[in-house]
């Protein structure tokens, strides 16, 4: 079985390409010139890299029809809401045209190849309290640029689905975390800035935005596991929320960081790690990927966290 993954020198992307060669997968993996390949590691030398910019249409094409895939996971795009509020333009080029380049690609060439979208949870937006756990019934009110850039890519989906007959398998992933992930990410920020401390590179001052938000934080090795049974077992045209079904303070992800650190460290706001706007609670509940899969989370918190804080201990 051979595998197609857009985005796979990214954070999801590269413990997907370890996933599905732990499966047995051929894996081949769609990257821009210049992309940089840390985080692939030992999966370098397994896998076959082909470079393409999802934004050139004809490019696109010609990898396509090229490889003709079984599966594509479809995880390339800018995949950051602060980015998306800097650059909203570049955010929704980049994430809707891609999608529209690849489904084309794949109707064009004939070929029979399920593909993956991964959503996003932001697309939710703003919730009411009554209303989580969130099911993939919920309205979709999203909040950034980023959110409305993933909300489409759902919809584009299931167009093509509906239009084209394309198995689509659309995965709505809440946030997250583990190793290998950017500090432009809550978690991952603050293990960042707790590295630098403890080595001295970094005065004892970690600087946070808002605390008070609520979030449901699922480890990137369970997630990569779901789009895997989600495109497999799922059904076509389906949305399948990815999420550990707990909601926890961001404050509770910095106290439990902090408790690993090895010096002490005062904690300051900075006002630029505020949004403009932002959800006060997302979490998900994960039961219909569940029933139709069989897929539940299974790596505990704290290993995640103590993880991903090692990962940046060693990257100091």
């Amino acid at each position: 079985m051979k595998a197609l993954v857009t985005g796979i020198s990214g954070f999801a992307g590269s413990h997907l390409a370890d996933y599905l060669l732990s499966q047995n997968v051929e894996v081949f993996g769609m990257v821009r010139s210049g992309s940089k390949l840390e985080r692939l590691g030992n999966a370098i030398g397994r896998i076959r890299l082909v470079e393409c910019d999802l934004r050139e249409e004809q490019a696109v094409h010609r990898v396509v029809k090229t490889l003709r895939p079984d599966l594509i996971f479809h995880l390339g795009a800018q995949s950051s809401v602060p980015v998306s509020w800097s650059s909203p333009i570049d955010t929704l080029h980049n994430n809707i045209a891609g999608q529209i380049h690849l489904m084309d690609a794949v109707r064009l060439s004939g070929i029979d190849c399920k593909i993956q979208i991964a959503a996003s949870s932001e697309a939710y937006g703003s919730v009411q309290p009554r209303e989580v756990p969130l099911k993939e019934t919920n309205p979709l009110r999203p909040l950034s640029p980023y959110a409305v850039s993933k909300a489409t890519q759902e919809l584009l989906g299931y167009q093509y689905f509906k239009s084209y007959g394309l198995p689509i398998v659309v995965t709505r992933a809440f946030n997250h975390i583990g190793p290998r992930q950017s500090d432009n990410f809550v978690a991952s920020s603050f293990a960042r800035q707790i590295a630098r401390i403890e080595k001295g590179e970094s005065p004892p001052v970690l600087y946070v935005g808002n605390l008070e938000a609520c979030r449901d934080f699922t480890d990137v090795r369970d997630v990569v596991r779901a789009y895997w049974l989600a495109l497999k077992e799922g059904e076509p045209g389906e949305i399948y929320n990815v999420a550990s079904g707990e909601c926890r303070p961001i404050r509770e992800l910095l106290e439990r960081l902090l408790s690993l650190a090895a010096v002490e460290i005062k904690v300051k706001q900075d006002p630029d790690r505020l949004r403009p706007a932002d959800a006060a609670t997302l979490y998900g509940d994960y039961s219909k990927l569940e029933r139709k899969t069989g897929w539940r989370p299974e790596i505990p918190f704290s290993r995640t966290l103590e993880d991903l804080l090692e990962d940046w201990r060693k990257a100091q």
